[in-house]
């Protein structure tokens, strides 16, 4: 089991920066892939960014330049560093675990979920 707890969220200005932080607890070995996810009233989650165990990272075209997503295996912490901020990023964050050992009914690996942090940029 792994839980994931963000915070960081928050009101900025448009222009402005935010880092995210999601802390990882319990047993993660299994996870081959982090990544933040987001999504905005009357839209679908989307994805943001990911990073795989081993480095590659992956990011939205919306986001790419301005956000970077990273992670301390020291402090068991992933974070989303996102500059540049635009009122289009509004939307709640979710932290995501991938697991590479378990599949769920359909096939589709099985995913751990954050309880989400609200970004809101608005001037």
């Amino acid at each position: 089991q792994v839980q994931l707890v963000e915070s960081g969220g928050g009101l900025v200005q448009p222009g402005g920066s935010l880092k995210l932080s999601c802390a990882v607890f319990g047993s993660y070995f299994s996870i081959n892939r982090w990544g933040w996810y987001r999504q905005a009233p009357g839209n679908q989650r989307e994805l943001v960014a990911t990073v795989t165990v081993g480095g590659s990272t992956n990011y939205a075209a919306s986001v790419k330049g301005r956000f970077t997503i990273s992670r301390d295996n020291a402090k068991n912490t992933l974070f989303l560093q996102m500059n540049s901020l635009k009122p289009e990023d509004t939307a709640v964050y979710y932290c995501n675990a991938r697991d590479g050992t378990t599949w769920d009914s359909e096939g589709r690996p099985f995913e751990y979920w954050g309880q989400g942090t609200q970004v809101t940029v608005s001037s």
